[in-house]
């Protein structure tokens, strides 16, 4: 059995100033898609991108990540409480962003960008595809800093006491994720569309790895206790990978068939 470090949530202090380590994965995240985008320009040229364009992408990522993320936690998770607390829908310090609410938001961001750069949505998609498993997989590690969203109850010997919970040994589920949504997914998609692929079928490995990835895991993380296990003994995470999972597998299946 392990214990969790306990970390303290802020990384560095300048007077006033609290700098935290969820703030700082978030920054990681952005910066390290950034850097994988250029790489992407650099060695695939058919993609058709300039490193101008990767770094004004980067700020309809930020906008969509943040606000899509929040949004999705407040009508996901707990619309009936933010229905009556609407002064705190912008308190995202507070805690609180749903990956969902997140990748809707990048959906958004990339089809407003593809309209203004005048090109395909699919194109965008599929280029950032690989880019946010950086931020995916450093958002993680913020969850298990701060050791939220622990596991369920485990007897395995790298079961972990977290802060705050009831003291039984529980799955780092935090860090279960961090693996496969941030080195394991890169490797796949990186992989996949190292050379020209059909317009969305990187877009479709990619809902498809995810929703996977992240289905399975959800069987060692404990459901949120304001909602619990839903209908089938899912939790709402694995609901919402359902139709991720449905979307990929149908789009990267006629998108390679269309092009056979």
């Amino acid at each position: 059995m392990l214990i969790h470090p306990d970390f303290d949530p802020v990384a560095l202090r300048l007077g006033p100033l609290a700098v935290r380590w969820y703030g700082l994965m978030y920054l990681i995240g952005f910066i390290g898609g950034q850097w994988l985008g250029k790489v992407r320009v650099r060695t695939q040229p058919w993609l058709d991108w300039t490193v101008e364009q990767v770094d004004e992408f980067l700020t309809f990522v930020v906008f969509g990540v943040i606000l899509g993320g929040r949004l999705g936690y407040v009508l996901f998770y707990k619309p009936a409480y933010y229905a009556t607390h609407l002064s705190e829908v912008p308190q995202m310090w507070q805690g609180g962003m749903s990956f969902h609410g997140g990748l809707l938001g990048v959906i958004l961001a990339s089809a407003w960008f593809a309209r203004r750069h005048g090109k395909r949505w699919f194109a965008v998609t599929d280029f950032v595809a690989p880019l946010v498993t950086v931020g995916l997989g450093a958002g993680r590690i913020g969850n298990f800093i701060n050791a939220e969203l622990p596991g369920r109850v485990t007897d395995l010997p790298w079961g972990m006491v977290f802060p705050h919970t009831d003291g039984f040994a529980r799955h780092p589920s935090q860090l279960y994720e961090a693996f496969a949504e941030g080195p394991l997914l890169l490797a796949v998609l990186w992989w996949f569309s190292r050379r020209p692929r059909p317009l969305g079928a990187t877009s479709g490995l990619f809902l498809l790895s995810y929703g996977s990835f992240r289905f399975v895991i959800e069987y060692a993380r404990e459901p949120d206790d304001f909602l619990g296990l839903l209908h089938f003994g899912f939790s709402m995470g694995q609901w919402l990978c359902v139709p991720m999972i449905g979307l990929g597998a149908w789009l990267l299946i006629t998108r390679l068939r269309r092009a056979a």
